[in-house]
């Protein structure tokens, strides 16, 4: 189930970001797009006011389904099972040098006396 609503909401977002190329640009920060003017006539490709809507109907239709699959993906995600931490995993005593031996438990090593005198 989840796979199929993955492959789904995969051809949206590629399907999205489409749309959103085609559009126009409506900045002229860059020194490109329909800056001033408003385009009309034969010059470009997807001019028109009419394209221009159905473009944008297109793009926050294609938003909303991108929004509701990954909200499915989501609950689908999360109801997978119990709730389980990490912490869950962890040994309750930790294991002492004498049974990882198999004899008798070390001491520290004692410090030696330093190298160098100390006044």
């Amino acid at each position: 189930m989840s796979d199929i609503i993955l492959v789904i909401h995969i051809m949206i977002a590629v399907g999205l970001i489409g749309v959103v190329l085609l559009q126009r640009s409506e900045g002229g920060g860059l020194g490109i797009g329909g800056g001033g003017g408003g385009g009309g006539g034969m010059s470009g490709f997807l001019t028109g006011r009419g394209t221009a809507n159905v473009l944008t109907r297109t793009t926050a239709i294609l938003a909303a389904a991108f929004m509701v699959t990954s909200i499915t993906l989501s609950i689908l995600a999360g109801a997978g099972g119990e709730s389980k931490s990490i912490v869950d995993d962890l040994p309750t005593t930790l294991p002492s040098s004498s049974q990882s031996d198999g004899g008798e438990a070390q001491q520290p090593a004692q410090p030696e006396e330093p190298a160098v005198p100390v006044q």
